[in-house]
């Protein structure tokens, strides 16, 4: 049936309710505004009704509902992504955020997760037991939509993307029909959900590997910005012969007003290097030494959980976001000023961030054909905007897209998509190679022939 942006009727709404377990909100409820509001505030929609699912049977009657109806159908994880596809307008959302359990077995190291936890729900869990898997940065960030679309995180160099911690996900087709996916079930569609992202069904539970981590060690260090160009030239020098165990970024961000900031610092722009090291703060405090001794000007050292690293540096919400990504295959002293230059640009003061990632490690190593390309480029820069005043709106997309420029010369062309937005179909088959594309597609056809889930960065079916 052909998908229509038109709002289920009342008396439809009240079929829905039937046998459902969670709770359907429309917009008539007191609780609609807060129930469509996600990560960034930029996004104004307004869904026909939203279906709060706590059981796969919730999700397998909310889709097959939107089917019958020619409803547009939204999935809502974390509702963390950019771009706002976790919304519709008119349409049904499939919201998986009841759905947020986490089952450890300590035994086996692995880690069921509903499809609406968020990287909090797992990284506390999983902590208890002296276990962890790469996780996103920060907290709130939905695990399904993370993992699904390949998984970047600050152990990633240590423990490989989250998708190669992936063991099995359970799914709800287009048809409504309740399906696995694991190494031996399903196995092509198990290949597209390392990287195909939302494409193929709603994800209502996630089994991941774990690994064990003791221990977890922070540096953030800072630098008046000025003296950027030697810091990141440090950095990239440091990070080119650390072991895996060292992850961390370059950021130029707004100075927070922290005991370990100098007042003269606070709401400028500065230079920072974050640096993690999966293990005790001595023995980090010694392999994070080259990186200790180029004199910041404030910051700290500190052993801490790697749940509450996390959470530490948890984005604010309510703020508008535009973001992109260039991934580069080299980046030598011209690109590093260039780097450096573009935070000039970024919008000062505000949570927005211009970051360097290193990859590397597990990551490269790997020798999976999962569809994320982007896994082989040494380098990441991210410039992540977040501003409150719309009248920021053109400066903040602008400076993303002149940071892109300023990177291609040294781009491989690959781009993780978790980290943009609406950039164009050229992007989304950059995110997953040309052939692997072709793959995904054939895949999509098996799957979701109608293009039902299409509000992601959308594979169309072969």
């Amino acid at each position: 049936m052909t998908q229509t942006n038109s709002s289920p009727t009342e008396a439809a709404l009240a079929e829905l309710r039937t046998d459902f377990t969670g709770r359907v909100i429309g917009p008539a409820d007191p609780d609609y505004a807060e129930a469509r509001t996600v990560f960034n505030a930029m996004i104004d929609r307004s869904p026909g009704a939203i279906a709060q699912c706590e059981t796969v049977r919730d999700v397998v009657g909310a889709v097959r509902f939107a089917r019958e109806r020619g409803l547009e159908i939204a999935v809502r994880g974390g509702g963390h992504g950019v771009a706002g596809k976790a919304l519709t307008d008119g349409g049904l959302v499939v919201d998986l955020r009841r759905m947020n359990g986490v089952v450890v077995d300590p035994g086996a190291r692995t880690v069921r997760v509903g499809g609406g936890a968020t990287m909090g729900h797992l990284d506390r869990a999983v902590q208890t037991h002296g276990l962890a898997t790469t996780g996103g940065r920060v907290s709130t960030t939905g695990v399904g939509g993370f993992v699904l679309g390949g998984g970047s995180g600050w152990l990633e160099r240590k423990f490989g993307l989250a998708c190669d911690n992936l063991l099995a996900v359970e799914l709800v087709t287009a048809d409504g029909e309740a399906v696995r996916a694991a190494g031996d079930e399903n196995p092509e569609l198990f290949w597209a959900l390392h990287g195909g992202g939302g494409n193929f069904g709603v994800a209502t539970s996630l089994t991941l590997r774990l690994h064990p981590l003791s221990a977890m060690t922070l540096a953030l260090l800072l630098w008046e910005p000025g003296a950027g160009p030697e810091v990141v030239r440090a950095f990239r020098d440091f990070v080119a012969t650390a072991p895996d165990e060292v992850g961390g970024a370059v950021l130029y961000l707004t100075a927070p007003p922290e005991p370990f900031v100098p007042e003269p610092l606070v709401g400028r722009l500065a230079c920072a290097v974050l640096l993690t090291y999966a293990g005790d703060e001595e023995t980090g405090r010694g392999v994070l030494r080259p990186m200790l001794g180029l004199g910041h000007v404030g910051g700290m050292v500190t052993g801490l959980p790697y749940a509450d690293l996390q959470s530490m540096l948890d984005d604010p919400p309510g703020y508008r976001n535009h973001w992109s990504a260039e991934y580069l295959e080299d980046f030598p002293d011209q690109a590093v000023e260039l780097f450096c230059s573009g935070a000039d640009r970024m919008v000062v003061p505000s949570p927005s961030q211009h970051v360097l990632f290193p990859q590397g490690g597990a990551v490269a190593r790997s020798g999976a054909d999962y569809p994320v390309p982007w896994r082989r480029a040494p380098w990441a820069v991210h410039p992540l905007g977040l501003w409150a005043d719309p009248a920021d709106d053109d400066r903040a997309r602008e400076w993303a897209r002149a940071v892109r420029d300023d990177m291609r010369p040294w781009s491989t062309g690959d781009v993780y998509l978790n980290f943009i937005g609406d950039e164009g179909e050229q992007r989304v088959a950059a995110g997953f190679g040309a052939d692997n594309h072709r793959r995904l597609a054939a895949v999509k056809s098996r799957y979701d022939p109608d293009n039902v889930f299409h509000l992601n960065h959308n594979i169309k079916p072969g």
